[in-house]
């Protein structure tokens, strides 16, 4: 069994969709062992629902470090799902190659810092871009630069808005995550 850590920092649907699929065995051999959030928010709710351990770091200049005495030593994967902070460079070399997360674009276009949320789909629409998409990727000390595991996209419509981009981009969040976390791990 393969353990997980999910790191989250708003609502947890993404979270949700990685409980449900291992409880579907869509995410095959995989345990969720604690939830990280680094500021009040459902998603812990959601994680304690399940009865899954979670844990509240503050946000703050020791975070990383914080973070990292906190990560049991048995953890394969680190899952970032809607984890808004950025992490130290030591932390993510140390955990390199076990860390990944979830953007709301086609990388490498429209990442790094001050790319998420509606800041992304706002930009996707003022570039006229003609597809966007979700990018599951390992994560590095550079933001939104690791390597690409999975994408999924689709065509922009004339009609868009960033609203709608967002309900488009977390459809294929929905159908991609949990299928890069089955790869990784199995």
């Amino acid at each position: 069994m393969k353990n997980l850590v999910i790191l989250v920092s708003g609502s947890g649907t993404n979270l949700q969709r990685i409980i449900d699929c291992i409880d579907s065995g869509e995410i095959r051999n995989a345990k969720i062992n604690l939830v990280i959030a680094d500021r009040a928010c459902f998603g812990l709710e959601r994680a304690e629902k399940h009865q899954i351990p979670t844990l509240l770091i503050k946000r703050g200049k020791d975070f990383s470090e914080n973070l990292e005495k906190a990560i049991p030593e048995n953890t394969d994967l680190i899952v970032m799902a809607g984890f808004l902070s950025i992490l130290q460079p030591e932390f993510c070399d140390q955990w390199q190659g076990k860390i990944i997360n979830i953007h709301p674009s086609l990388l490498p276009k429209f990442g790094g810092k001050g790319m998420w949320g509606h800041h992304v789909h706002h930009a996707v629409i003022e570039a006229g871009e003609k597809q966007s998409g979700a990018t599951v990727h390992f994560v590095t000390s550079g933001i939104d630069e690791g390597e690409i595991i999975l994408q999924g996209q689709f065509d922009i419509d004339v009609t868009d808005t960033p609203n709608t981009l967002a309900q488009k981009v977390h459809h294929i969040e929905y159908d991609i995550f949990p299928k890069a976390i089955d790869k990784i791990l199995n």
